[in-house]
């Protein structure tokens, strides 16, 4: 990957991975995909290799991401989802053509269109982004706790309490906080 550009922030969930590739954003926002490269590159990572991008596709894959993160941030505190980015989700799921296949390792991967188009990609995060919202799935959306992030994040572990969207980054930015605070204090 480019050097030039920020690193991404990889989980286990593919949707509120999605919407990492924009942190920060309560403070000063960090585009992870700026360029249609950049979200190629972070489709291949993810198991969602792409032929290419266009500038339109990589603001399909914004509107995308931010529907996302507005109703993983609505369902995280019980509110009611916005209409507009149910209907960008639910667009989205259905525009793409993408297969579940099962590896010889018992695993899942996605087999996208003949053409490997980014609308292939985008409906497979979609529908990973529907299961996770409608609670099909063991775990439970949370808000990070860090003020200049409060991203959305699905937290699967054992007493579901997990505060930060990443423990290397914003869970450590206030740990240290808190730290030289007491130091001062």
């Amino acid at each position: 990957m480019r050097a030039e550009f920020p690193d991404f922030r990889l989980g286990n969930v593919l949707a509120t991975s999605f919407t990492a590739t924009l942190t920060e954003r309560c403070g000063d926002a960090v585009e992870r995909i700026p360029t249609p490269h950049r979200l190629v590159d972070w489709l291949a990572v993810n198991g969602l290799a792409v032929d290419s991008c266009t500038t339109t596709q990589l603001e399909l894959a914004r509107e995308l991401r931010e529907s996302i993160h507005a109703a993983a941030t609505a369902a995280a505190v019980q509110d009611a989802l916005p209409a507009s980015a149910v209907h960008v989700i639910n667009d989205r799921s259905t525009q793409g053509r993408a297969a579940a296949t099962l590896t010889p390792g018992g695993e899942r991967r996605w087999r996208l269109g003949s053409a490997s188009r980014v609308e292939d990609a985008l409906s497979v995060i979609a529908a990973d982004a529907i299961s996770v919202i409608a609670g099909e799935r063991d775990g439970r959306l949370a808000l990070c706790a860090s003020p200049t992030c409060r991203a959305a994040f699905f937290d699967t572990s054992r007493s579901r309490t997990r505060r930060w969207c990443d423990m290397n980054t914003c869970g450590n930015r206030q740990k240290k906080a808190r730290f030289n605070a007491r130091q001062r204090g």
